[in-house]
């Protein structure tokens, strides 16, 4: 399943104002390339977890229909599933009825499943026939957002801040796999 960036975060889970107490920085100087690491901090963050922190939009596509009429979505936490649409031979959209289906946001990976009266239409185009748009994240306020993975993206910030201009090999702080681990999927 593919899946694009529709509307990004409106704004980090940690602050510039944080991640300057964190980093000592009392002068603005820097705060330019501070923001640009918060951002990059947030980013490993959630590849590392494959967790959306602040509230943000994507659309994820499928080809066809799974079989057991389970979609497993691609972007977690869900907080919504906005609309799913089937795309025609013409790339025109119809948009299906959410009594349909049923969203699951508990489940990691969240998933959508079919209605076991129900029958999903079959997309007219071959590739990307299918697209779901849904809304990820823990909520659109840093505080939202778990501390452990703020102070990951803290130390990320300091890590970044500290090795900049240095070469490859100096790797990741020990202690962000401490961080992270709770919020990592693991699968069976």
């Amino acid at each position: 399943m593919g899946q694009v960036l529709v509307q990004p975060p409106a704004g980090e889970p940690v602050s510039l104002a944080e991640a300057k107490v964190q980093l000592r920085v009392v002068n603005s100087d820097d705060d330019q390339l501070i923001a640009s690491l918060i951002t990059a901090a947030r980013r490993v963050v959630e590849a590392r977890t494959g967790l959306c922190l602040i509230a943000q939009d994507w659309l994820c596509f499928r080809d066809q229909w799974p079989e057991d009429g389970v979609i497993e979505l691609p972007v977690a936490p869900l907080r919504a599933v906005e609309e799913i649409g089937v795309f025609g031979e013409d790339d025109t959209k119809a948009v299906i009825d959410p009594a349909h289906y049923i969203v699951d946001p508990a489940s990691r990976p969240p998933r959508v499943l079919l209605r076991s009266s129900r029958v999903w239409p079959r997309p007219g185009r071959g590739v990307n026939g299918i697209g779901i748009r849904a809304e990820a994240g823990f909520g659109t306020s840093p505080q939202d957002v778990p501390q452990p993975l703020r102070q990951a993206i803290l130390l990320l910030v300091a890590h970044f801040f500290a090795q900049r201009g240095e070469e490859a090999g100096s790797g990741m702080p020990v202690s962000l796999g401490a961080l992270l681990e709770p919020y990592r999927m693991v699968r069976l």
